[in-house]
């Protein structure tokens, strides 16, 4: 099993996950950036939103357009917030629901967010952004949820300055460029805050780990999402995420045994009912665990 396609299966089940617990819909099929062992130095540019809803637009049907653009133009005409918040959620909702895609669904479900200036709202897209780009591999996209995303965050922490889970967000951000010329050490520090002040909470350790593996630590991510694992023996995203680093980190053995204790876990929450393993997945892991010595 190359690399490559231990960050499909991780994105996979990070996707089978969110299918069986939240009921996540949209397709991810990209691997795992958040396991490269090292990022280019200088931020990638962001994309823009237009040029990725152009794109987004030719995809679609003659009638899908029609009712797309009618929609566009509904906004841009409306003087009434609460006409455009709503505008812009059967907009977003739409892309997602009749054209599965992800971009257009969340960038006007956040625009919706910034209208109304809600705690709730503002933090229920910036963490869909942030999922989402730990899914994706083009630096570019993966930039433009970090910054769209970090306003988003922002926002939410001058209604509310000590939520954790906002304060979090806020500093895992700037691990994927979101503050440009800052750096990723600013939110490093956000986010060690909450994990010092609170040793119990995944979110934080977590996202220590994804930080630790993006600039290269590989040390640091395995203490990370060893402290994870410890508080979620179950967490099959959190066991492969340790075995592919310590496999990195010229641990095999170890490796070994967390691809090991992965396909028993799955075996005890597939008898549970709890996970519906893809048999291709649980073969292709246990291929790749003959080749450890």
């Amino acid at each position: 099993m190359s690399r490559q396609q231990l960050y499909v299966i991780i994105t996979a089940v990070v996707t089978l996950l969110c299918l069986f617990f939240f009921g996540r819909t949209k397709p991810n099929i990209a691997k795992n950036p958040s396991t490269e062992a090292t990022r280019p130095s200088a931020t990638p540019p962001a994309k823009s939103f237009e040029a990725m809803l152009d794109v987004s637009k030719k995809r679609l049907s003659p009638a899908q357009l029609q009712w797309v653009e009618t929609a566009e133009k509904r906004i841009q005409v409306t003087d009434n917030q609460q006409e455009k918040v709503e505008a812009y959620r059967r907009l977003g909702q739409y892309w997602m629901d009749s054209a599965g895609t992800f971009v257009p669904y969340v960038k006007y479900l956040s625009e919706a967010a910034k209208l109304e200036n809600s705690e709730k709202n503002l933090t229920f897209a910036a963490h869909l952004m942030l999922a989402e780009l730990l899914t994706v591999e083009e630096p570019g996209l993966q930039t433009w949820l970090a910054i769209e995303a970090r306003q988003l965050f922002e926002k939410a922490k001058a209604l509310n300055p000590s939520n954790d889970s906002t304060l979090i967000g806020l500093g895992s951000c700037y691990f994927f460029g979101a503050g440009g010329s800052e750096p990723p050490m600013k939110g490093i520090m956000l986010v060690r805050e909450v994990a010092e002040k609170n040793p119990s909470n995944v979110f934080a350790q977590y996202m220590l780990g994804v930080g630790a593996m993006v600039s290269g630590q590989k040390a640091k991510a395995i203490e990370r999402f060893t402290n994870v694992l410890n508080l979620q023996p179950e967490n099959l995203e959190i066991r492969l995420r340790l075995a592919d680093v310590c496999e990195q980190n010229g641990n095999p053995a170890l490796a070994k045994t967390h691809y090991k204790a992965f396909l028993e876990t799955v075996k005890k929450m597939e008898a549970k009912g709890r996970f519906q393993p893809n048999p291709e997945m649980i073969r292709e892991i246990e291929a790749h665990i003959e080749t450890l010595k």
